[in-house]
């Protein structure tokens, strides 16, 4: 496994996220400083790190971009990592780490590291082996996930642990086919992460007619809970029955074993467009700071003055 580093991190300036927001691609973008209606200099902003990481167990090269919050210490110590899948440049890397970037602004959320892996052969890299013909006749490439999955846990991880801080919480996100991959590491590898957040889960794969949570042991005292989020949109056909009956075998795991949050975004949401708004809705679910009941500012109460000076 080698590693080249394609660019630096800065803090990102704020006006920045609203661009990310909007789903601007790339890793950086010129801004023209202008004086008397002149450009006088022109700067590179970045929003992240992006590396490049050669990978031994699938013998190819793969961008990693990380987002690392502004401002974290002891004070306000880093949530975690969330692994997002789907994660290069042209994919979903801008949007999901400006959401990290909007918590560490507003201090609502914990704010995450966020790695960024890029696919690139999706049907491949992310469902699992199909038994029935017709996929396998229809998806010949299909049946990746598994060694995908050694890759993210056994390179992708070892290296972002050897060169940041990670928090106390691993984190793992993906919409589709990512999502599918999420709900079938969660069953193949409960324990690979703390949180699985399946948005739009292309479960509609293989016709799967059951699925087992035989591995969702329950978690020992001492250790935090294990939580799926699973977000569903307005889709129907197999892809509404596949839900349920993966839902329905995660609720019959032994007691203990998992959290389920699911998240029904049908009368709002389409598979194209739900993934925005049910990522920051998981953000806000799993990872909201209580609510701050400190005293409002003189200026927000009718009638008051500023207090006098050298009071708080």
């Amino acid at each position: 496994m080698s590693v080249k580093q394609s660019g630096s991190w800065e803090n990102a300036m704020r006006g920045f996220a609203a661009f990310c927001l909007l789903g601007l691609a790339g890793c950086s973008t010129t801004v023209m400083l202008a004086q008397s209606g002149e450009p006088v200099r022109e700067a590179s902003i970045s929003f992240g790190e992006s590396y490049l990481l050669q990978s031994e167990i699938l013998g190819d090269e793969r961008e990693i971009n990380v987002w690392t919050p502004p401002d974290f210490g002891p004070d306000r110590p880093i949530g975690g990592v969330l692994y997002l899948i789907d994660g290069g440049q042209e994919q979903d890397y801008f949007h999901i780490a400006a959401i990290s970037q909007l918590a560490a602004l507003s201090w609502t959320m914990d704010t995450f590291l966020v790695v960024g892996i890029e696919t690139k052969n999706r049907r491949h890299e992310l469902t699992p082996a199909p038994t029935r013909q017709v996929f396998q006749d229809e998806f010949p490439e299909a049946g990746g996930a598994d060694e995908f999955r050694r890759f993210i846990l056994d390179e992708v991880r070892p290296f972002i642990e050897a060169r940041f801080e990670t928090g106390s919480r691993n984190a793992i996100i993906g919409e589709s086919l990512a999502g599918l991959f999420i709900a079938d590491t969660m069953l193949k590898a409960p324990d690979s992460f703390d949180d699985f957040i399946a948005v739009s889960p292309s479960l509609w794969w293989d016709w799967t007619e059951s699925y087992s949570a035989e591995e969702l042991v329950p978690r020992t005292a001492d250790a935090p809970p294990r939580r799926l989020l699973l977000a569903s949109a307005d889709e129907g056909f197999a892809m509404k029955s596949g839900t349920e009956r993966f839902l329905s075998a995660v609720r019959a795991a032994p007691e203990g074993s998992v959290e389920i949050i699911h998240k029904d975004y049908a009368e709002t949401e389409r598979h194209e467009t739900i993934f925005h708004q049910a990522a920051l809705d998981a953000f806000r679910t799993l990872y909201s700071y209580p609510p701050w009941e400190g005293e409002p500012q003189w200026w927000l109460v009718e009638g008051s003055t500023p207090p006098a000076e050298g009071e708080d």
